[in-house]
């Protein structure tokens, strides 16, 4: 198998440490798997959504995603999409065993878009062996950013944010949805700092982040995703927004 197929079929069986690659995906899901090289995904078109065991990001436009060596992953888009891949052997640079968010300036995407360019068909020594180092150099100085919901393992905490996902118009209290669970407030205030880091009220509030930057990439308008999420004053969901990504939502999106 020469490395052009290599780089598409088994990119963990191309011979060169580190490679970039840029390829179109249709609509839907790519089922759970994982790889032993590190993974920068970044959706030059499109929105996508990567779950692991952990919980999911959410990667909208200028965005990218890391993912550590052999994590279980699957990712989703609603659309058709672009997907810019930096892909790294283990031990090869000083990479972060957690998946995090994190923003791509302009300098780093201009260096994926050249690395797609030859892929791996590089030799040591060469132009493109240097312009992977200076990439690879740069991948631990990108700036992360809390585009991620954690994903509880405490089957009561469950049961509650599966409700909550499936009603994100709701207002209900952690107290009723407690009960519905079969559990104290105490328990599941408690469970919820425990399992993902952040209160009832934190967690809601990145689950409706999340779902609205999946809406709006698809084009739908602020006032109605805002009411979709929840929100019955727009105004407080362009704040929320602003407070997230530095932007209001048809900023953020026109420029992108």
């Amino acid at each position: 198998m020469d490395t052009l197929k290599r780089m598409h079929s088994d990119p963990d069986s191309v011979l060169c440490p580190a490679f970039v690659r840029s390829q179109r995906y249709k609509a839907g899901e790519i089922p759970a798997h994982r790889h032993k090289r590190g993974q920068l995904l970044c959706a030059s078109e499109g929105v996508i959504t990567v779950r692991t065991d952990d919980g999911l990001w959410v990667i909208p436009p200028q965005r990218a995603v890391w993912i550590a060596p052999g994590t279980l992953h699957a990712t989703t888009s609603s659309k058709s999409f672009r997907l810019i891949a930096l892909w790294v052997e283990p031990g090869v640079a000083n990479l972060s065993k957690r998946c995090c968010v994190v923003n791509v300036d302009s300098l780093m995407k201009e260096l994926l878009k050249t690395a797609a360019g030859f892929g791996a068909d590089y030799v040591s020594g060469s132009p493109e062996e240097r312009l992977m180092r200076v990439l690879l150099d740069r991948l631990n100085k990108l700036t992360v950013v809390p585009l991620f919901l954690p994903e509880p393992r405490d089957e009561r905490l469950k049961r509650i944010t599966r409700a909550i996902a499936s009603d994100l118009q709701s207002t209900t209290p952690l107290e009723a949805w407690a009960k519905n669970a079969g559990v104290s407030l105490r328990t599941a205030a408690r469970l919820f700092r425990r399992e993902t880091g952040m209160s009832f009220g934190q967690w809601r509030l990145q689950l409706r982040l999340l779902t609205a930057l999946e809406q709006l990439a698809e084009g739908d308008a602020v006032s109605n995703v805002a009411l979709n999420v929840g929100y019955t004053d727009v105004s407080s969901f362009i704040a929320v927004f602003k407070a997230a990504l530095g932007q209001t939502p048809a900023k953020y999106f026109r420029q992108r």
